[in-house]
């Protein structure tokens, strides 16, 4: 039997863009289904995936005219098309289009016109996902935007108060207030918040002295965090350079408390300093030893690998 050599180009061209796709060669299979389209410009499946391609891209235009095109194609409603509209719609700020995905999807939105401003609850949100970022908290102001609610490490290149893009595809869970919350990939920063990230160095004589700190309020303050015990990867102090021990550390009985505490403040540039130069002189036993403005080191996309998948997806594929 002699196959067609533009059905045998389809086939190989079919294998090599799923394949370039499933390994993470994004620029690669945005070529190869290029291709397919152009031998098959009404398949339904290829524009899909071609809008699934540019949506990791973060190629927001070619995105939602891709998934647009598979939804007309299609005789049926398909909501991992209308959900990818929706997010390069949202991405756009073509809220017009975007309500009317998230609606093909079924969802009970707010009356009226432009963006959505409402509570969708609490989030997980991994930053930087193509560079094993760090996962904190965020409030969902609508289906696909959420607003950081955390203090994330300076080098993500992202602050309390941001708001992010993120993903319709759950990749895990965490525990918030004692209840499992949705983890999503953050795509991408909307809209920066007013306050840059500072690693500060304190000795706090004893628990009160410290919640006196992270209670603080002032205009030009976002929040401050202690990153004690939740950043332990690296001694933070030695990691910035900042002078200091270890013996006291090591001679403290386990449970015991430990005096050298590192915390991530979001401020304003002069009103950091301000607080914690306050709180030192409120009493003793209290001293910033260290304030840090890191430059932030946010690592651009990776296009070889399948950064969006979850964990646990990743790790059965390897």
């Amino acid at each position: 039997m002699n196959v067609p050599d533009d059905y045998a180009q389809a086939e190989t061209l079919h294998r090599q863009a799923y394949d370039s796709f499933e390994q993470g060669r994004l620029q690669e299979a945005a070529g190869l289904f290029d291709a397919l389209l152009q031998l098959a410009p009404e398949h339904a499946d290829y524009h899909y995936m071609q809008g699934l391609v540019h949506k990791y891209l973060r190629d927001w235009p070619t995105s939602l005219q891709h998934n647009l095109r598979a939804l007309a194609l299609r005789e049926e409603s398909d909501e991992a098309s209308h959900w990818n509209a929706g997010i390069a719609a949202t991405a756009l700020g073509d809220w017009a289009e975007a309500r009317r995905q998230w609606q093909a999807c079924g969802l009970q939105l707010p009356q009226g016109e432009g963006p959505l401003e409402t509570d969708f609850g609490v989030i997980g949100i991994r930053l930087n996902p193509w560079n094993q970022g760090e996962t904190l908290f965020a409030r969902r102001i609508d289906v696909v935007r959420a607003r950081l609610l955390n203090v994330p490490l300076p080098q993500s290149g992202h602050s309390l108060g941001d708001l992010v893009l993120h993903d319709g595809a759950r990749t895990g869970e965490r525990l918030f207030n004692g209840e499992p919350v949705p983890v999503f990939n953050a795509l991408a920063r909307l809209s920066a918040s007013p306050y840059r990230t500072y690693v500060a160095f304190v000795h706090c004589a004893d628990a009160n002295a410290l919640e006196a700190l992270l209670i603080s309020e002032q205009h030009g303050l976002g929040g401050i965090e202690d990153w004690t015990e939740s950043i332990r990867t690296l001694c933070l102090r030695c990691s910035y350079g900042a002078a200091h021990t270890h013996a006291e550390h090591e001679a403290s009985a386990p449970g015991a408390w430990q005096a050298e505490r590192n915390l991530g403040v979001a401020a304003d540039e002069p009103t950091a300093r301000e607080v914690l130069e306050a709180w030192a002189r409120q009493g003793a036993g209290r001293r910033l030893e260290a304030l840090i403005a890191p430059e932030p080191e946010p690592a651009p996309p990776a296009h070889d690998t399948p950064w969006w998948r979850s964990p646990d997806e990743a790790q059965e594929q390897a």
